[in-house]
């Protein structure tokens, strides 16, 4: 029987054990940390968005950096057979209003616990506190707790992550090794980050609390949702989606109120104010909360009497900060592997039967279902290729 390697213990690794243990592959999985799949367990604590329910040119536009090479193989496992794969590990789902599917119990762990035990059914071997060293004689070589181990394996899979979250695995470790190797890789980026902002004491009682109804704008980049004022700056989804804008150098500006044009804002602030501070005259006028009156004043006092002006402002809040959150703190991390250094099957050119899947790859998504569903269908993609291979 062949034998494959799988190193790395998230999504992307566990999905391509499952195929190629499937295709009749002797598989085993080795981790470096102490259990298996902990981003993904992180990753579950907010919800669990396992993929995204939307037009298929809707969907693979989300994935700006990839396009064309990773197309086919989102086709091959996409939002839909991501849904079939998690029900058939008896985990009910569900669609939120944005397209958004989760699985019902709103965490990763049964889901998790079902694939591992699906895994184990298939004869999959699992190795914990086994930590991928590169290769010696030509097999791969592993720091373990009973000291160096070596596995001479017919087909790798590397699937050690990104570089963000270093003490869930993501510690980007191997980019080193396969340096070492001749490849072609890209240099690691923070990606979905957060922002960084020095807050004056007067925003103090505003921290922890959220911007609703906002849009955000960097670059070409652009987000209609949410985000958070954090005690270091600027957290939540909304800057995610803009945050690669921000990282390319471009001015972050902010829509305090989007469903109101600079016109009709220039209306209801020409009203009389009377005795009213400026400041509760927006309020009044425009029916602003409070937290996005303070971040108004905090970044543009003294703020502009003139309605026009103000107008103009209220639309295209200038955000001072101080760049993007340190990149371990990032969701997700661009660089890696670029498309050149493979093959169509996502095999390393430069080591044959050596395949590479998931976040080591160089491509970008935003949040909202589209890494994860990228981090299976990769897997899924160089699992199916290995075995074939293989069994040919």
């Amino acid at each position: 029987m062949k034998h494959a390697v799988v190193i790395g213990s998230g999504p992307a690794g566990l999905m391509a054990a499952e195929v190629m243990a499937q295709a009749g592959i002797k598989v085993t999985v080795c981790e470096a940390k102490p259990s298996v799949g902990r981003k993904f367990l992180m990753a579950g604590k907010s919800g669990l968005n396992l993929t995204k329910e939307e037009a298929a040119p809707a969907f693979h536009a989300s994935y700006t950096e990839a396009e064309p090479w990773l197309i086919p193989i989102l086709d091959a496992f996409g939002p839909e057979a991501v849904r079939t794969w998690a029900e058939g590990l008896e985990q009910d789902l569900f669609t939120g209003t944005t397209g958004r599917v989760f699985p019902k119990a709103m965490k990763a762990s049964p889901l998790l616990r079902a694939w591992l035990m699906r895994l184990s059914d298939l004869g999959v071997t699992v190795n914990t506190r086994w930590r991928w060293t590169g290769w010696q004689n030509g097999a791969l070589a592993f720091d373990t707790p009973d000291g160096a181990q070596s596995i001479a394996a017919d087909a790798t899979i590397l699937a050690l992550g990104g570089a963000s979250w270093q003490r869930l695995g993501s510690d980007g470790a191997w980019y080193s090794v396969l340096l070492e190797k001749g490849l072609r890789l890209s240099p690691f980026a923070p990606a979905n980050a957060g922002l960084s902002v020095t807050w004056s004491t007067f925003m103090e009682k505003h921290l922890g609390t959220a911007l609703k109804s906002i849009a955000l704008r960097s670059g070409s980049y652009a987000s209609r949702g949410e985000a958070i004022l954090s005690r270091n700056g600027i957290e939540g989804g909304g800057i995610y989606s803009v945050s690669r804008g921000v990282r390319e150098g471009q001015p972050l500006v902010l829509d305090l109120a989007p469903d109101l044009t600079v016109a009709a804002i220039t209306q209801k602030l020409s009203k009389p104010r009377g005795k009213a501070t400026l400041t509760n005259h927006i309020r009044k006028s425009l029916k602003l909360d409070a937290v996005k009156i303070a971040l108004l004043q905090e970044m543009a006092m003294p703020l502009p009497n003139e309605p026009a002006s103000l107008a103009a402002l209220i639309k295209a809040l200038p955000i001072r900060h101080n760049g993007l959150r340190p990149m371990d703190e990032a969701i997700s991390t661009a660089g890696g592997i670029t498309r050149e250094a493979l093959d169509d099957a996502l095999m390393i050119k430069a080591l044959p039967n050596t395949y590479a899947v998931g976040e080591m790859l160089d491509w970008e998504a935003p949040t909202g279902g589209y890494l994860i569903t990228a981090c299976l269908a990769t897997g899924a993609w160089a699992g199916h290729n290995a075995a074939a291979r293989l069994n040919a």
